[in-house]
């Protein structure tokens, strides 16, 4: 479900909206990239607040190129960048996960915590792999 504040990133900033068919390519194509996961702002209000924020975060962060996710394409990838809240904000580095901040934050948290994360050197991305644990069953069980 698009709505005028969210539909006005894209409009009046030029963040563009990605689907699974573009996200890739365009996060490649990135130094640093944030992703807008906004969710239904009728089920999370909290993702309207998001989208008056993040055009100031750009200005603070101007190193980050700024991108909203199609709604048709957000549960999908949710899964590649293991969140589980709305909003999100997803932080990347030439399409390499750095990290995610979700829900709504005060200033300062917003400037400590993307500093912290576009610190950070790029990983797998959370949601995709397998963990790896001890092949020998009897340690994990305590025996």
């Amino acid at each position: 479900m698009n709505h005028p504040l969210i539909d006005q990133l894209e409009q009046r900033y030029g963040f563009p909206r990605l689907d699974m068919d573009s996200v890739d390519r365009f996060i490649a194509a990135q130094p640093f990239s944030v992703l807008f996961f906004a969710g239904n702002p009728s089920r999370f209000p909290e993702s309207l607040d998001v989208a008056v924020i993040l055009p100031e975060l750009i200005k603070v962060f101007p190193q980050l190129t700024a991108a909203v996710i199609a709604a048709d394409s957000e549960q999908a990838l949710q899964g590649r960048y293991g969140f589980n809240a709305w909003p999100t904000l997803v932080f990347l580095k030439e399409g390499r996960y750095l990290g995610a901040l979700s829900r709504v934050h005060n200033w300062d948290e917003y400037r400590g915590e993307i500093e912290r994360i576009l610190e950070k050197a790029p990983q797998r991305n959370p949601g995709i792999g397998i963990p790896v644990v001890s092949g020998d069953a009897s340690k994990a069980c305590g025996h």
